[in-house]
């Protein structure tokens, strides 16, 4: 008997609105596992929302949205009607989830070591010394264990979003979300953490990643998704919608970075994730 394929997660018809302004509508994506799938567009568009409702920090009002086949945020009623499911199941089905947000999040009276272990004995219930393993290993992988006794305010911008990444690891998620992970960077250090992404991709980990980074996007991911109004304009494999976009807007909308491209400042990908 074969078995069903199950997208990683699976939006269809997700819509959004916060009050009368509507932030997403009908909203469709599937994202298999090992893929990188890149959220583009100008500032509102929804991209960071979308990527809320997938772990559902946000509530969507509309359609549904489903982690390895399992309902997130609602549970059938019948009539056609659903519920907001309890926070229990919630928990549970956006378990193979972990985020990587904007601003590090990381608490501030606690050590590297502690801010990457607390989700781990507080969320998952692992005995400490356990958990400080698992917490090691995922410092180890971004390169910040040599940092492990130290505050977040010892650190650098950049190396704050790594621990924020190793948090995120130490939970051995399937999919991470990462909410424009270098935009609160300074310049000179966004490269230490689009490296570190970049070498998850290689290693197979299933993202999908709001960046205003164009260049990093074309090489990093197997799947790029333009947004506009709540709306997917246009997507594909970034070798072809970076160099030969469809639309008049998405063409619109990279104009500068063609611009910067032909300059020299940001290389046009040569070598993209296309599968």
């Amino acid at each position: 008997m074969n078995s069903i394929h199950l997208p990683m997660v699976s939006l269809r018809g997700v819509g959004k609105s916060y009050g009368e302004h509507r932030v997403l509508h009908d909203f469709d994506l599937d994202v298999e596992q090992g893929e990188v799938v890149t959220l583009i567009g100008p500032s509102g568009s929804g991209k960071t929302t979308a990527l809320r409702c997938m772990n559902f920090l946000e509530e969507y009002d509309q359609g549904e949205i489903r982690i390895r086949g399992a309902l997130l945020g609602y549970t059938h009623t019948g009539n056609g009607q659903r519920r907001r499911d309890s926070d229990r199941n919630i928990a549970e089905v956006r378990a193979p989830v972990a985020m990587v947000f904007q601003q590090f999040n990381l608490w501030p009276h606690m050590r590297v070591i502690e801010n990457v272990t607390a989700p781990l004995t507080l969320v998952k219930g692992i005995h400490r010394d356990a958990a400080r393993k698992r917490a090691m290993r995922a410092l180890e992988r971004v390169g910040m264990a040599n940092k492990a006794d130290a505050f977040p305010a010892q650190l650098s911008g950049g190396q704050q979003q790594r621990v924020g990444i190793a948090r995120a690891l130490a939970v051995e998620p399937e999919v991470m979300l990462l909410d424009e992970p270098t935009s609160a960077l300074d310049p000179e250090l966004v490269d230490e953490v689009l490296e570190v992404i970049q070498s998850l991709a290689r290693d197979g980990m299933t993202m999908v990643m709001v960046t205003h980074e164009m260049g990093f996007a074309a090489k990093v991911s197997s799947r790029v998704v333009f947004m506009e109004a709540g709306r997917i304009i246009e997507t594909g494999v970034p070798s072809r919608l970076f160099t030969t976009p469809a639309t008049d807007r998405l063409r619109a909308f990279l104009r500068t970075w063609f611009d910067r491209s032909r300059n020299g400042a940001i290389e046009l990908p040569t070598n993209t994730r296309d599968h």
